[in-house]
């Protein structure tokens, strides 16, 4: 009942807005907008009419989530005509899509793929939901949309190992991304804390990497107390195809993230001998750094490395592979025997350009399978190959850096896009749960990225995207998971699609009627920016 009220308060709130200004009135904004004279109403009894068989998937879901609101399901069909057409159109680019609202037409959608149709339905989907309803009859006025994103990745992280979730959840969180016209879900599944995924070579990950003894209780820095619960969990291979499978209906390609060399704990524990020192190790209680990292002097450590990633790039069909990369201490690697004689061997200055030699190995590997590389920006420490892509996370010094030495350039700074950073300048005062509390990340400060900032022109076209990352020590429910997620995901998609056409007052306008949306979908999202609280 408190849900269909809000609901309720949402549409009448929207209804405003959307007489008043309705040709802008989408999240993230259209490249062009053009209001047109008249309306066409539609309902549960209106056709969706898919002009090619690879656009009958779309329109299903489109069906689908309007259903609750048109109160019955929208048919879909190949022939005849439909209240909403969608097709295919060469001219227009990949992620390029039209849509026109007019009385002579009725709403058409072209894109020049299924992904762009898909995201000219999603911008139907909040017109739709932002509307007039009566009865089940939406009123839509009458306009023209022309609308491509800036950049070609817009993503999204997901921490799956220091907490564990449901396929459901990752599911949901699938359906939050592509609500977001986002197109890359980057998946984190191996950490000192845990293994996330089988590999069936190595059925012992799945047992003891995959959980730990027990998991701090409240912050990091100052805690000595634990719960003294064994945690843990793995997908299987199995569930892993199922995410990948719903991914790629909603036109999101999934990357998974293999830590190396760092971040390995979970690995060494299960198999000591690709350590440095033999251990024993333990798969880590609490979060921080650990310098225990694989042995890049035991050719032991790359053969499993080779064998898990064969099992991953069957899993995971697309060009990149995230191979981490970030905070692996070297203090190991200095006292190796096995270390020392791999750099001296190779003719490597020292420890900096031995985590090189290992990223870079790595790397050609997996070129030679049809696959590129994403590192976090500490791989540019001993030099990298031109073909490995950085993923900035420092601030954006690195991504600056990298983009200078001609390689491309995913923009994800933790000045803006960490978002298991705190919502408000008085986290306590405002209520927030816990989170991390460097500093604080409002909705205004995610959508003030600019990622081609330090940056020339012909440097700016190494910046391929953006991306929003959500790390997960303090967040251990999807609950939670979804207040640090929404409504600061939407920022970043801003950034993503519309760069250069962005306007902070504006978006908070659109945001509110946004919300509606959150509420008919049942998301948890976060009050503070609605309360008008920073």
């Amino acid at each position: 009942m408190k849900r269909l009220l809000l609901i309720i308060i949402a549409t009448i709130c929207s209804i405003a807005v959307y007489a008043a200004d309705y040709e802008n009135i989408i999240v993230p904004r259209p490249l062009s907008c053009q209001a047109a004279d008249g309306e066409v109403e539609v309902s549960y009894k209106s056709k969706i009419k898919a002009c090619n068989p690879e656009l009958v998937a779309p329109a299903k879901l489109f069906a689908k989530d309007v259903a609750a609101l048109l109160g019955g399901n929208m048919k879909v069909t190949t022939k005849g005509k439909g209240a909403i057409t969608l097709s295919l159109l060469e001219s227009l680019g990949e992620e390029e899509y039209t849509l026109d609202i007019l009385p002579s037409t009725g709403i058409t959608i072209k894109g020049g793929t299924p992904r762009a149709v898909f995201y000219g339905l999603q911008s139907l989907l909040q017109m739709v939901a932002a509307a007039p309803n009566s009865d089940g009859v939406i009123t839509l006025a009458a306009v023209k949309i022309a609308d491509k994103p800036h950049f070609s990745y817009r993503g999204g992280m997901f921490d799956v190992c220091r907490h564990i979730f449901t396929v459901d959840e990752v599911k949901r969180y699938i359906d939050i991304l592509a609500l977001h016209k986002l197109n890359k879900f980057h998946w984190h599944l191996t950490e000192d804390q845990g293994w996330r995924i089988e590999i069936k070579r190595y059925p012992e990950l799945s047992q003891v990497g995959a959980y730990r003894n027990q998991t701090i209780v409240g912050k990091n820095r100052s805690s000595k107390t634990y719960d003294d619960t064994r945690y843990g969990g793995v997908f299987t291979q199995d569930e892993v195809r199922e995410v990948v499978a719903y991914a790629a209906e909603r036109y999101i390609d999934v990357i998974p993230e293999f830590e190396m060399p760092g971040h390995a704990v979970a690995a060494l524990t299960t198999y000591p001998h690709l350590g440095c020192t033999g251990g024993p190790y333990e798969v880590w209680t609490r979060w921080g750094i650990s310098k225990n990292i694989f042995c890049a002097g035991k050719e032991s450590t790359f053969e499993f490395i080779e064998n898990v990633l064969t099992e991953i790039l069957d899993l995971f069909p697309y060009k990149y592979i995230h191979i981490g990369g970030d905070e692996a201490p070297r203090d190991a690697w200095k006292s190796c025997p096995d270390c020392q004689k791999r750099i001296k061997e190779e003719g490597l200055k020292d420890e900096h350009q031995l985590q090189s030699y290992f990223m870079e190995r790595v790397e050609r590997w997996l070129n030679e399978r049809g696959r590129s590389i994403i590192g976090w920006d500490e791989i540019l420490q001993g030099g990298i190959s031109k073909s490995a892509t950085v993923m900035s996370w420092r601030g954006s010094k690195g991504g600056i850096a990298a983009a200078k030495l001609g390689n491309d350039v995913i923009m994800t700074p933790n000045t803006h896009c960490y978002i298991d950073y705190y919502q408000t300048s008085d986290p306590q005062a405002n209520g927030e749960p816990l989170g991390n509390g460097r500093f604080p990340i409002t909705l205004r400060k995610a959508y003030s990225l600019d990622p081609y900032d330090g940056l020339n022109e012909s440097q700016q076209r190494h910046i391929k995207g953006v991306q929003m990352n959500l790390w997960t020590e303090y967040i251990a429910t999807f609950d939670h998971f979804q207040h640090m997620l929404l409504p600061r995901i939407a920022a970043l998609c801003e950034t993503g699609w519309s760069y250069g056409n962005k306007d902070y007052d504006d978006f908070a306008r659109r945001m509110h009627i946004l919300r509606g949306l959150y509420d008919y979908k049942g998301f948890v999202y976060a009050p503070y920016f609605f309360n008008g609280i920073e």
